[in-house]
């Protein structure tokens, strides 16, 4: 009886130990009940905290962005003489850190497509892109990437994207004008089945005849080709607005690729650790020489080389030229013998580095003698860079003037023997990079005191302290561009003085 009591109270104990866990599973339950609604409930509340704080960052950061653009300094993006920004620093930015600095996107009523097609050589271009993106701005259009000239004289197949960061180019005008790379399917198509407005608009025209005479051609046709783009507008009389675009996209949109940038950079670093150097545009070349009729020191074979290739371009209209007069008259690039005897005449350390900026010299070594004797640390890229590094660029003349380009704008002196579009667009960008010197040679006066010194009527003395006496004041010092408001061909290039965009220097020109 007693075995069976106590294992009756056991069962019992046993029961009772089940009940009283079953009862503390229950409470259990509903604990965890609870405990999952505010666990709930708290999630809910994270989650509403987190997006808020994201509303807020995101509104903050946008703030910022408009203030960046909007604020009190408006213009700290753009070209500032006082404190010239580093064109070419901006290659190693990020792509996501690109879309951040971004500026908000213009939106606009857009009346059609602009097709540019540009001719000439590199610099030509290049101003002729600066003009179509601000007429496209201000006719509220769509400009499609500039197309490249492959059928002059240097027969460059290079397109926008081998010259210039395309991505940058359309990127960085996000805030003025829309830009791609090719036009919407639907209008290729009408392009392509000839259902377009193709014109070469006139040159040295004011805004108001794009406003006049090309948009009502844009919104009728939806796609206008202009199929010459140099020079077609004016130097001056235009908005300050229009001036200042010109010079973004020529200072700050224009950036060339990374690999023209990068052997740019070497070459300039490898003369740099040589000392000083001076640029020699020198542009002598076959060329120029046979579009000019300037045949100084040719010989017979090549004076008939030349005539022969100028009557066989059909752009080219002038044929029959007196090359004598043409040079008397300061028309002519000054030979290589020209060139050494007005270095020496301005007093230019005959040691200092000369790197000549040019393609094949007309005459080869054979002209370049008596300029290698003067100045014997001649170098061109060639020597600098190994043979590899040239061989993307042969055949590619407008990607080898680009290296030159960059080299020019970067030496402590730049003297252009001819005064061509290459020559006006580095002394522009040497001004807006803080007046950086650049010899602006006055080649009718030289001529004249060259013949003197030459036939014995003038000493070396004189004939030296003259040169120097005459090219004081042409150093690309600050000035007023000269307006001659009947003959835009014949006053000062903007692009050689863009001086709406040189801010600092207004006490120098008013000076």
């Amino acid at each position: 009886m007693c075995k069976l009591k106590e294992s009756n109270e056991k069962i019992k104990g046993k029961e009772g130990n089940w009940v009283r866990g079953m009862k503390f599973s229950g409470e259990v339950g509903v604990e965890n009940t609870k405990f999952l609604t505010a666990s709930h409930a708290n999630l809910k509340l994270w989650i509403l905290r987190a997006i808020t704080t994201l509303l807020l960052w995101t509104c903050i950061i946008q703030l910022v962005a408009l203030g960046e653009v909007w604020g009190p300094n408006l213009l700290k993006s753009w070209p500032s003489c006082s404190s010239p920004p580093d064109v070419y620093t901006e290659s190693n930015v990020s792509l996501t850190r690109r879309e951040m600095l971004l500026p908000p996107k213009r939106v606009y009523k857009n009346n059609g497509y602009l097709v540019v097609s540009c001719n000439g050589g590199l610099n030509q271009m290049r101003a002729a892109i600066c003009d179509m993106v601000a007429i496209a701005r201000h006719l509220n259009v769509t400009l499609i990437v500039p197309e490249l000239d492959k059928t002059s004289f240097w027969a460059d197949p290079s397109d926008f994207q081998d010259i210039f960061d395309v991505d940058h180019f359309i990127s960085s005008l996000w805030d003025e004008v829309r830009i791609l790379k090719e036009l919407p399917p639907r209008l290729k198509r009408k392009v392509e089945l000839g259902m377009f407005y193709k014109l070469p608009p006139i040159s040295w025209s004011n805004i108001s005849y794009y406003h006049q005479k090309i948009l009502p051609l844009l919104k009728k046709h939806k796609v206008v080709h202009l199929n010459r783009t140099d020079a077609r507008l004016a130097n001056n009389g235009l908005p300050f607005e229009i001036q200042k675009l010109r010079c973004r996209v020529n200072f700050h949109s224009l950036r060339f690729t990374a690999r023209i940038e990068e052997l740019g950079r070497k070459v300039v670093r490898t003369l740099r650790q040589n000392g000083p150097f001076l640029v020699l545009h020198l542009r002598y070349e076959m060329d120029m020489l046979s579009f000019s009729g300037c045949t100084r020191g040719c010989s017979n074979e090549e004076v008939d080389e030349l005539t022969r290739m100028r009557y066989a371009n059909p752009w080219w209209k002038e044929k029959a030229i007196d090359s004598e007069l043409k040079r008397r008259e300061g028309l002519c690039p000054l030979t290589p013998e020209e060139a050494a005897l007005v270095l020496t005449a301005l007093g230019i350390d005959h040691n200092v580095q000369i790197y000549i900026a040019a393609g094949a010299i007309y005459g080869g070594e054979r002209r370049l003698r008596h300029l290698a004797a003067a100045f014997p640390n001649i170098v061109r890229k060639e020597n600098l860079l190994e043979p590899s590094e040239l061989l993307f660029f042969r055949d590619h003349s407008s990607q080898m003037a680009a290296l030159d380009y960059l080299v020019s704008l970067e030496s402590d002196f730049f003297v252009p023997t001819y005064d061509g579009n290459m020559a006006k667009v580095v002394e522009g960008h040497r001004r807006y990079l803080g007046f950086k010197k650049t010899i602006l040679l006055d080649r009718k006066v030289l001529i004249n005191l060259i013949d003197q010194h030459e036939n014995g009527s003038l000493i070396w003395d004189e004939f030296s302290s003259t040169i120097k006496e005459v090219h004081a004041n042409r150093t690309g010092c600050p000035k007023s561009r000269v307006v001659i408001s009947d003959k835009p061909k014949v006053e000062d290039y903007f692009y050689a003085n863009p001086q709406e965009c040189l801010q600092p220097a207004d006490e120098a020109l008013s000076s």
